[in-house]
C-alpha cells in the first residue's frame, strides 16, 4: 500500500559531475572534475541556492565555499553501471543497474547496420564516423543538401545519430527514418537513436533545432517508474524524460527545448500535481556547454538554475520532496568532448527537515530510487534510502 507522501521533484543537471571515479582512468577520464573545473575556468561561480543546499560542501567549488549548516542534506552518488551516458545514468537513477555496456562504434558503424539501413531505409548515409554534430555539419551538411543522404555519426557514447536539413528530410519522415533504425539496431544492444533536424543554406550558417528526439531502447529490467505506476502513483516526465525510458512508466511527458523552458514547465507541472513524481531533465549543461567545451556557458546556465531555485522552493510544501542530482560528468575542460565518467551530487530538501547533513558517499546512484519508494512508501529493491525513519 502506497503512503501518503505529496509530491518529489527530481531534477537531473545533465553532466553536472563532481569529481572522477576511482575507475575514471579506465574510460580515459583521470582528472575530470566537471563543476570543479568550470568554476576555476570562470573565476568563479555565484551560486547561493546550490550552496544553501550543501553544494559547496561536497566539493572544493571556487565561489561557493561550504556552510556550516546548510539547509539541505548532501551527498555524493557513485556510479555501479558501466558506461557513463546519458541512458545508463538515468536508468540507475531510478534504480536498475546496468551489468552489460551498451555497444558502441568509436570507428563508424559495421557493414550490416549500414546495408540493413540503407534496405529498410532506402537510404544510404553520409558519414558513418564519430564526431562532433556541429562539426560534422560543417563537414558534411552541404553534401547532404546535394544528395539528399541523411548524415550518420557517432560518439564514444552508445548512440546511432541521424541529422538531416528540415527542408530536405522532413521531421516526421526523419521521426520514421529513425523508429525503423531504432528496430534495426535492439538485437545490437545501442542506447539510443537521435534524429538531429537542423536547418541553414551552407557550412557557415547550419544550426541544429529543437526538435531532436531519442528514441532509447527499452531498459531491460523493471524500475522505479515501473514500481510507481503499479502503485497508481503518477509520473510527469520533463524534457527528454520519456525518451530515455522509451515511455516506459511515465503517465505524462512534457518535451522542451531547452533549461528555460524545462524550469517553466517543471512548475506548471508541479502546480497540476497532487501526488507524484516530477522528474526533470535539464540538458543545456550538458548539450551545450559541456560537449562544445564552453565552461564559461556550462557556468552561466548553473546560474541562471540557481536563480530560478527559489521560485521552486516557494512552490513547494511540507508534504513535498525535492532531489537534485546529475546522470555524469561533461567537463568542458578535458580533452576531448563526450561525457566523462565521475561522482555526482545528491541535494536533498523538505521543509522542516534537520539542517546540515552530510548523508556520505553512496553506493550507487540507485539511492535516488530507493529514496523516493520510501517517500511514496512502496516496495523497491535496489539502493538505499537517504531519509531518516519516519521521516517521509
Amino acid at each position: 500500500m502506497a503512503g501518503d507522501g505529496g509530491r518529489v521533484v527530481l531534477i537531473v543537471l545533465d553532466g553536472a559531475g563532481i569529481g572522477a571515479l576511482p575507475d575514471a582512468d579506465l574510460y580515459g577520464d583521470a582528472g575530470a572534475d566537471t563543476l570543479g573545473h568550470v568554476a576555476r575556468a570562470c573565476g568563479g561561480l555565484h551560486l547561493p541556492q546550490l550552496q544553501s543546499l550543501g553544494l559547496g560542501n561536497l566539493l572544493d567549488l571556487q565561489g561557493v565555499p561550504p556552510l556550516p549548516a546548510p539547509k539541505g542534506h548532501f551527498g555524493r552518488l557513485r556510479e555501479r553501471s558501466v558506461g557513463k551516458d546519458t541512458t545508463t545514468g538515468h536508468w540507475e537513477l531510478a534504480g536498475m543497474i546496468q551489468e552489460r555496456p551498451f555497444a558502441v562504434f568509436p570507428a563508424g558503424f559495421p557493414p550490416p547496420i549500414i546495408e540493413t539501413f540503407t534496405r529498410e531505409t532506402g537510404l544510404l548515409p553520409l558519414g558513418n564516423i564519430a564526431a562532433s554534430g556541429t562539426e560534422i555539419l560543417k563537414d558534411l551538411g552541404e553534401e547532404h543538401l546535394r544528395t539528399a543522404r541523411p548524415i550518420v555519426y557517432t560518439s564514444t557514447d552508445s548512440v546511432f545519430q541521424i541529422a538531416a536539413h528540415e527542408e530536405v528530410i522532413p521531421v516526421e519522415r526523419l521521426y520514421e527514418i529513425c523508429r525503423t533504425t531504432r528496430r534495426i539496431l535492439d538485437p545490437w544492444h545501442v542506447g539510443r537513436v537521435i534524429a538531429r533536424p537542423f536547418i541553414g543554406t551552407c557550412a557557415a550558417d547550419f544550426r541544429r533545432t529543437s526538435r531532436r528526439h531519442d528514441f532509447s531502447i527499452p531498459p531491460t529490467a523493471p524500475t522505479l517508474l515501473d514500481a510507481l505506476e503499479s502503485a497508481a502513483i503518477s509520473v510527469c516526465g520533463v524534457g527528454k524524460i520519456r525518451d530515455i525510458f522509451a515511455g516506459r512508466g511515465i503517465t505524462r511527458a512534457i518535451p522542451t527545448k531547452d533549461n528555460a523552458e524545462g524550469m517553466t514547465m517543471t512548475l506548471e507541472a508541479l502546480a497540476s500535481t497532487d501526488r507524484g513524481l516530477i522528474f526533470t531533465n535539464l540538458v543545456d549543461f550538458d548539450m551545450l556547454y559541456g560537449h562544445r567545451l564552453d565552461a564559461q556557458g556550462f557556468g552561466r546556465a548553473l546560474e541562471f538554475f540557481d536563480a530560478w531555485l527559489p521560485s521552486l522552493l516557494n512552490a513547494l510544501t511540507s508534504s513535498d520532496l525535492l532531489l537534485i542530482t546529475a546522470d555524469h560528468g561533461c567537463d568542458p575542460t578535458t580533452p576531448g568532448t563526450d561525457h566523462t565518467r565521475e561522482y555526482v551530487p545528491l541535494l536533498v530538501w523538505r521543509q522542516g527537515q534537520e539542517k546540515g547533513i552530510d548523508i556520505g558517499e553512496r553506493e550507487s546512484f540507485a539511492d535516488v530510487a530507493a529514496t523516493v519508494a520510501d517517500f511514496f512508501d512502496i516496495p523497491f529493491a535496489t539502493g538505499k534510502s537517504v531519509l531518516a525513519p519516519g521521516k517521509n
